[in-house]
């Protein structure tokens, strides 16, 4: 089996724990986890896996809840960044900027092992390469590549740069307080509006669009606690969607394989 470079090197660093169809089936050594949507025979193929570099982040879990989603078996590495792990060299091998998730495909476009950073680009290349989570009309393709975008721009900084200058700041900058959180409902009423008679943001089909927003909606109570600050009950349209999001079974198994270890 091939890998990108500094893989090998990574991965024989780090603990890995191996959890089958049943998360009842575990096994401590070696450690891995594989995607519980898979039948068994799928996952003794390693050729076939790809390898999850990750931790229980909202970027990070768009990651693992898209492979769960496709029902891709995978491997997950977890990158403790508060040690510092992503700025290790076996790390920088597969993600050069040092930031989660970033994936290595054993099967990449060329038949190569391939690596992919950046958490939107992930969601692309998975969709691209499994003609899944993204509409075959052109129009709606584009539809959802452009919320794609419009959350990697807009809602990943300005709803991190809020829970940060409000949680994880040593100081509280009330300026800095009022600016992010004005923003984040700012953004959250763009998405309210967008989903208003829709199911999902790009209208009934569930899309990479909805897997990379619905984490960091989530992490506003999940991380922050801000539910109440930025009174999110108020946009009843977003409040519904992330109910919806939250109920697939792949956006559990993707939460748990992300899940800190006991």
């Amino acid at each position: 089996m091939r890998f990108a470079p500094g893989f090998l090197k990574f991965s024989t660093s780090l603990g890995f724990r191996r959890v089958c169809a049943s998360r009842e089936t575990i096994s401590l050594f070696p450690t891995r986890f594989y995607s519980m949507a898979q039948p068994e025979a799928t996952k003794s193929i390693a050729e076939d896996r790809i390898q999850l570099f990750s931790l229980g982040t909202p970027n990070g879990f768009k990651a693992s809840v898209a492979l769960e989603e496709l029902g891709l078996p995978y491997d997950l590495h977890r990158i403790n960044i508060g040690k510092g792990d992503q700025f290790t060299d076996s790390f920088k091998a597969v993600n050069p900027n040092s930031k989660i998730p970033a994936i290595t495909d054993p099967n990449g476009p060329d038949g190569k092992p391939f690596n992919v950073f950046e958490s939107g680009a992930i969601l692309l290349y998975l969709a691209e390469k499994t003609g899944k989570l993204l509409p075959s009309d052109q129009r709606r393709k584009w539809e959802a590549v452009q919320w794609l975008f419009w959350q990697m721009a807009g809602v990943g900084p300005m709803f991190g740069q809020f829970g940060h200058f409000t949680v994880y700041a040593p100081e509280k900058l009330p300026y800095a307080i009022e600016r992010y959180s004005k923003e984040v409902r700012r953004l959250l009423a763009v998405l309210d509006k967008q989903l208003e008679g829709h199911t999902f943001i790009v209208g009934d089909e569930y899309t990479v669009a909805d897997i990379a927003t619905w984490p960091w909606v989530e992490a506003l109570q999940r991380f922050y606690k801000a539910g109440d600050v930025l009174n999110l009950a108020e946009f009843t349209n977003v409040v519904a969607w992330l109910e919806r999001c939250l109920a697939r079974p792949a956006s559990q198994r993707g939460l748990a394989a992300l899940a800190p270890k006991l």
